[in-house]
C-alpha cells in the first residue's frame, strides 16, 4: 500500500542522562470544582492533560482554602512555572522552602528570583544539600553566582570543578568558555572552544554561533567563517546565514549569546533543558525552557524551545502564542513561524497554517525549507497542484546533492501521481531513487503504483522485496509485497504477508480487503467474505485515500471476487496448481 511520510527532522544539542520526574496522574474525570477536593481532582485532570492554565486555577483555588498543604503548593507552582508565570510561583514555592521542604520545583523558582534580582550572596550561601536542584545545575549556577558577585577567578575553578565530575565535562566547558566571553576574554574562551580540535564548539548550534562572535572579536573572521562552514555544512539556515554574511562583509561582530552572570545562569537552564529534549518528559523540561526565558527574554532558542515542547504536549494554543513572541526582526524568525505553521495545523486550522508558510515564503523565497513545508500541507489538504508548484520552487534552490532533495522529489511525485500526471509522477520517483536508492518509502511508492497500472510487475516486486527487508514491520510496505505476489498470480505466496500485514494493521480496511481477495483467490470463500465484511466496517465515511471502495467490497459479497473481475472487464484470476483454485 502506498502512503507518504512526514518530512524528516535533525535536530543538533547535546544529550545527557537525565532523572525522570513524575508529574501528577489523574485517575479519574474531574469532580465539580466548588469543593477542595473538586478543585484538586479537576486539578489533577488538568496536570495529566498538560492544561497548566486550568491546573493553574483549579490547584490555587484548593490552596486558597488548604493552605497549608504541600502537595497544592507543589502543584500551583509547576502550573504557573509551566505557564512561564515565575512570579505567580513564587508563592507557593517560598512557602514550602519556609516549611523546609525539599522540593525541586521550589527550589528552581526561588533560586531564579534569586538570579532575577541579582542576589548572587544569597544564592551562593543555599546549602546544596537541602535547598539544590541537581548536581549539574547547582554546579553551573554556582560558577555564574560566582562571576555575579565580582569573583572570576573563583568562577573558572568552579567550572572546571564540574569538569571534573564523569559525563558532565563537555557542559563546563561551554559555561567557562561562555563566561570568559562575558568579560571580554575572548583569548581565554577561544582556548577553550577550540580544544580537542574544536570540539567543544560543535556540541550545540549555540555554541557553534558563540565561537563564531569570539573568533570575529579576535579579528579572525575567516577562521569564523571556516569553522561556520564545518559545523553547518553548505545549507544555512537565515540565522547562520545572517552571521556569515556580516563575517563575510568584514564586520566585527559583539558577543551577543551571554552578556552577563544572569545570562548565564538563564544558558544553563536552557542547556540543561535542550539535554532534556526527547530524554524525558516533555513537562518537565518545559520548566527549565521556562526559567532560561524568565532570565533572559531574549533567549530565542528557549522560547522556540518552550513552543515545541507544547505543541508536542498537545497545548496548541500556548504553542502558538509562544511562538508569536519571536520578533518579526529576528534571523530565527523563520524557525517560530515553521513551528507555528505546524501548531496550527494539529491544532486542526490548516488555511491559517497555510497562510503563515505562504507570507514565511514570501519573506524567504530561496529557502527550500519553507516551500516543502508548504508543498506538505497543502498535500495533506489535497491541494496537489498547489503541492506540485510548492515543491516545484523547493528543488529551484535546493543543491543537487542536498540531502533532503530525494524527499522533495518523492513527494512532489505523489502530488503528480494524485493529480493522474503519471509520466511525471514515475520520473519524479526514479529521480527519488537516483539520490536514495534504497529508500523503503519510494520504493514501496513506485514498486505499489506499478502493481496497480499493471505494469513492470517484475521491477515491482523487486522494488517491494528491498522495501519490505529495509521496513519488515511496516504494514503498508508488506501488504504491497503480498499484493504484486497476488497481482503476479502467485496466490499461495500472497497469504502470508498479507495475514502478517493485517497483523501489523488489523483495523485498515484496504488490507483486509486485500486479504480477503488473497483468500478468494485460494479457495478459502468464506474466509475472504469474513474479511471483505470487517474491512467494510473499517470504511471511514469518505476515505481520504480513495484506495478502499466500499460499493465494490459489497459486489465481492454479493456476486464474488470472479465475477466482479468479469463484470469490470479485468483478467480473470489465474488457475494456478501451487494455491490458485
Amino acid at each position: 500500500m502506498k502512503r507518504g511520510s512526514p518530512y524528516p527532522v535533525v535536530s543538533l544539542h547535546p544529550r545527557a542522562a537525565a532523572a525522570a520526574f513524575a508529574l501528577c496522574l489523574a485517575w479519574s474525570v474531574p469532580a465539580g470544582a466548588n469543593s477542595v477536593s473538586g478543585a484538586y481532582l479537576a486539578g489533577r485532570q488538568a496536570a495529566f492533560d498538560s492544561n497548566f492554565d486550568a491546573a493553574a486555577r483549579y490547584f490555587g483555588r484548593a490552596l486558597a482554602v488548604d493552605s497549608d498543604n504541600p502537595e497544592l503548593m507543589e502543584n500551583v507552582a509547576l502550573s504557573q512555572l509551566a505557564l512561564g508565570r515565575i512570579d505567580r510561583a513564587l508563592p507557593a514555592a517560598r512557602q514550602m522552602e519556609e516549611l523546609g521542604l525539599r522540593n525541586q520545583i521550589a527550589h528552581m523558582v526561588v533560586v531564579a528570583d534569586l538570579i532575577e534580582r541579582g542576589e548572587y550572596d544569597a544564592l551562593l550561601a543555599r546549602e546544596s544539600e537541602s535547598q539544590g536542584i541537581g548536581p549539574l545545575v547547582d554546579g553551573l549556577l554556582k560558577g555564574w553566582a560566582l562571576l555575579g558577585s565580582g569573583s572570576l577567578e573563583r568562577a573558572l575553578a568552579q567550572f572546571d570543578a564540574v569538569a571534573d565530575e564523569k559525563g558532565l565535562r563537555g557542559f563546563a566547558l561551554y559555561h567557562k568558555a561562555m563566561a570568559l566571553a562575558s568579560v571580554g576574554d575572548y583569548a581565554g574562551a577561544e582556548a577553550v572552544f577550540s580544544g580537542k580540535d574544536g570540539v567543544q564548539a560543535m556540541i550545540s548550534r549555540r555554541a557553534a554561533l558563540a565561537r563564531a562572535e569570539v573568533l570575529s572579536q579576535l579579528d579572525r573572521n575567516a577562521d569564523a567563517l571556516e569553522m561556520i562552514a564545518e559545523a553547518f555544512g553548505a545549507a544555512f539556515d537565515p540565522g547562520v546565514t545572517s552571521l556569515a554574511d556580516r563575517l563575510a562583509a568584514g564586520e566585527k561582530l559583539p558577543f551577543s549569546q551571554v552578556r552577563s552572570a544572569r545570562d548565564g545562569a538563564a544558558e544553563v537552564f536552557y542547556t540543561v533543558g535542550a539535554a532534556l529534549s526527547g530524554e524525558t518528559a516533555d513537562d518537565y523540561t518545559l520548566l527549565y525552557a521556562r526559567l532560561a526565558g524568565f532570565l533572559n527574554p531574549d533567549h530565542i532558542d528557549a522560547l522556540i524551545l518552550s513552543a515545541n515542547l507544547l505543541e508536542r504536549m498537545g497545548q496548541f494554543d500556548l504553542s502558538v502564542a509562544t511562538y508569536k513572541q519571536v520578533p518579526q526582526d529576528d534571523p530565527d524568525r523563520y524557525a517560530a513561524e515553521l513551528g507555528r505553521s505546524e501548531a496550527l495545523r494539529r491544532a486542526a486550522k490548516p488555511n491559517a497554517a497555510i497562510e503563515v508558510l505562504e507570507r514565511l515564503a514570501q519573506d524567504y523565497p530561496t529557502l527550500p525549507q519553507v516551500h516543502t513545508s508548504l508543498g506538505d500541507l497543502l498535500r495533506q489538504e489535497e491541494r496537489y497542484d498547489e503541492a506540485v508548484a510548492a515543491y516545484d520552487k523547493a528543488l529551484q534552490f535546493s543543491e543537487e546533492g542536498a540531502p533532503n532533495r530525494w524527499f522533495v522529489l518523492y513527494a512532489r511525485g505523489i502530488s503528480h501521481e494524485r493529480l493522474k500526471h503519471w509520466d511525471k509522477a514515475e520520473a519524479d520517483f526514479r529521480a527519488a531513487l537516483a539520490l536514495n536508492p534504497d529508500q523503503p518509502q519510494v520504493l514501496n511508492y513506485l514498486g505499489y503504483s506499478l502493481v496497480e497500472r499493471r505494469t513492470d510487475l517484475d521491477e515491482a516486486l523487486g522494488m517491494i522485496e528491498r522495501a519490505v527487508a529495509a521496513r519488515p514491520d511496516s504494514g503498508y510496505i508488506v501488504d504491497s509485497l503480498g499484493w504484486v505476489l497476488f497481482r503476479l498470480g502467485r496466490y499461495g505466496e500472497a497469504v502470508e504477508p498479507m495475514e502478517k500485514a493485517v497483523e501489523l494493521m488489523p483495523v485498515d480496511p484496504v488490507v483486509n480487503d486485500h486479504l480477503g481477495d488473497v483468500y478468494w483467490a485460494v479457495g478459502r470463500e468464506r474466509e475472504a467474505e469474513f474479511q471483505w465484511r470487517r474491512a467494510l466496517s473499517f470504511v471511514a465515511a469518505d476515505d481520504p485515500d480513495g484506495e478502499a471502495d466500499p460499493a465494490r467490497i459489497r459486489r465481492k459479497l454479493e456476486l464474488g471476487l470472479d465475477r466482479v473481475l468479469a463484470e469490470e472487464g479485468a483478467e480473470p484470476l489465474v488457475k494456478m496448481a501451487n494455491g490458485g483454485h
